[in-house]
């Protein structure tokens, strides 16, 4: 059986990340969106990141269009937008699809694993997807669930 630690992401500039490297670490999964109504929560994802990394926390960003296309044409736009309108330093990838035929493995593992309002199909940009150390673990969280919100599971997870 995978884990999420036996899948690869693409950076926006195409090198790749593998989640292996991020064993021990609590990870926290997102599919964003730069021109969506949810995309303040940058804001409250970069506290988070800023309070719990250095206690093991990382957030990462996966752009995606599947949403009334409501991001920019490629990752790198999505990652500048991101860190000069909310400051974000976390790890923003390539743009790619969460739900359909062509959706990320990595997406399609974190849905295999969790159900949200419509079943495994992520809902909206900005569901949020909680791993534990060893991985085993993973919440899911919608759309609508504001990043501090998530503050006491990532207490509990680190």
């Amino acid at each position: 059986m995978a884990s999420i630690y036996d899948f690869t992401a693409q950076t926006n500039t195409g090198k790749e990340l593998q989640l292996a490297e991020l064993k021990e670490k609590v990870l926290l999964i997102v599919n964003t969106a730069s021109k969506c109504g949810f995309t303040p929560q940058f804001a409250g994802l970069e506290k988070l990141y800023q309070k719990y990394r250095d206690r093991g926390l990382v957030v990462i960003g996966f752009p995606s269009g599947d949403f009334a296309n409501q991001e920019l044409a490629d990752g790198s736009q999505a990652e500048e937008f991101c860190r000069l309108n909310y400051g974000v330093s976390f790890p923003i990838m390539k743009k790619i699809h969460v739900n359909g035929s062509e959706a990320d493995p990595i997406f399609k593992y974190l849905k295999s694993h969790t159900k949200g309002f419509l079943g495994s199909r992520i809902k909206w940009n900005f569901t949020k997807f909680l791993i534990s150390r060893d991985g085993n673990t993973i919440k899911r969280y919608a759309p609508i669930t504001n990043p501090n919100k998530l503050a006491e599971d990532i207490e509990k997870m680190l």
